[in-house]
C-alpha cells in the first residue's frame, strides 16, 4: 500500500511541475473587449510571502523585482477554484487568462507557475527553482505579477502564479 500511495504523490508532484508561457505574437487575437481591470484583491500571508521569496530570488541574481498587480491574482484565484472544483492540477485555459492579461493590461508576454499541496511558501518557490520550466518563468522577462494561494476543504494548498511583462 505504501509503494502504491508513493507512486500516486510522484505522479501528483510530476503534473504539477509543468508551467506555460505565452508571447504577444502567438495566438493573440486582437478584441474590442469590454472586460474590466480588477482592481482589489486581498492577499493572505502566503502570497506575500511567495511574492517576496521569488522577488528576493530574482534580486539575488541581479534581476529587478516583479510588481505585483492585482488583476494578476485575481485571474490566479479563478484558476484556483477551478483547479478545486475540478479537483485538478494543470493549466487549463492558461491562454484564455493569457489573452485576458494581454487585452486588459496590455502585456507583451505572460508565463504561469502552478503548484499543488506545498505546505509552505519556502517548499513551493524551493519547487519551483528546482523545475527548468517554472525556474525560466521565475527569472523571465517580466516586470509584473500576481499570485493566489487557496486552500481547498481538506486543507491542501492550491498554488498559481503568473507573470507578464508589461
Amino acid at each position: 500500500m505504501k509503494k502504491i500511495m508513493c507512486a500516486m504523490v510522484f505522479i501528483v508532484i510530476s503534473i504539477t511541475m509543468n508551467s506555460c508561457s505565452a508571447d504577444g505574437a502567438e495566438g493573440n487575437e486582437s478584441s474590442t473587449s469590454t472586460e474590466q481591470v480588477i482592481t482589489d484583491y486581498n492577499y493572505n500571508a502566503s502570497e506575500l510571502e511567495t511574492m517576496q521569496l521569488i522577488n528576493d530570488y530574482r534580486v539575488s541574481i541581479g534581476l529587478k523585482a516583479l510588481e505585483k498587480i492585482n488583476h494578476i491574482s485575481y485571474k490566479c484565484e479563478e484558476h484556483n477554484k477551478y483547479m478545486i472544483d475540478n479537483n485538478v492540477v494543470n493549466h487549463n485555459d492558461f491562454v484564455s487568462r493569457s489573452n485576458n492579461i494581454m487585452s486588459v493590461l496590455g502585456a507583451k508576454k505572460v508565463g504561469e507557475n502552478v503548484a499543488y499541496n506545498y505546505k509552505t511558501s519556502a517548499a513551493a518557490v524551493k519547487s519551483w527553482l528546482e523545475s527548468q520550466g517554472h525556474k525560466e518563468n521565475i527569472e523571465g522577462d517580466y516586470t509584473h505579477f500576481g499570485i493566489s494561494i487557496t486552500t481547498d476543504a481538506a486543507g491542501r494548498k492550491y498554488y498559481t502564479n503568473i507573470f507578464a511583462k508589461i
